[in-house]
């Protein structure tokens, strides 16, 4: 049984940082892409940052371009996101997502073959 469980959301004020964990269990982890993803309330879901199998390739959405950093352990089964600059619209449930694949992240992460629960980022102003 795959599963993936995030952590590390929380409380922050704007200009604060949070890292968030993403822990894998029941899946051959060094042979998917990883992902995160976001959903503010009454907004769909967005992708926001993608790290290829080995972690030689990442992408971004823009709006976190040099304020996030996506990253990966693979002896440890585990993906973080570290996240400076926070802003108020970086509020959101952040959801783990994992996709089988061997390529590149060059534009996301789509389809997505599992995910996490999600855990809330709030950011005050």
């Amino acid at each position: 049984q795959v599963q993936l469980v995030e952590s590390g959301g929380g409380l922050v004020q704007a200009g604060g940082s949070l890292r968030l964990s993403c822990a894998a269990s029941g899946l051959t982890f060094s042979t998917y892409a990883m992902g995160w993803f976001r959903q503010a309330p009454g907004k769909d879901r967005e992708f926001v940052a993608a790290i290829s199998w080995g972690g030689g390739s990442t992408y971004y959405t823009d709006s976190v371009k040099g304020r996030f950093t996506i990253s990966r352990d693979n002896a440890k089964k585990a993906m973080y996101l570290q996240m400076n600059s926070l802003r108020p619209e970086d509020t959101a449930v952040y959801y783990c997502a994992a996709r089988r694949t061997f390529a590149r992240v060059t534009g996301g992460l789509s389809p997505v073959d599992y995910w996490g629960q999600g855990t809330q980022v709030t950011v005050s102003s």
